[in-house]
């Protein structure tokens, strides 16, 4: 019998939660568009946050 892709809760959960600070950090980049310091601080956030949302749901998958 085939094994399907079941994933964890794990998985799921610390993808939804590095997904909603990835977008927390988008907001921040787009409310904070007229000082660019705040706002690079948003984009990096939003990149790690993305880049650790796809890790843990290949990690614990």
């Amino acid at each position: 019998m085939a094994e399907t892709g079941l994933q964890s809760d794990k998985a799921i959960g610390l993808g939804l939660l590095f997904g909603a600070l990835g977008v927390a950090g988008a907001v921040v980049m787009y409310v904070a568009a007229e000082q660019q310091l705040l706002a690079g601080w948003g984009f990096a956030l939003a990149i790690l946050f993305g880049s650790l949302a796809v890790a843990a749901i290949q990690i614990f998958s």
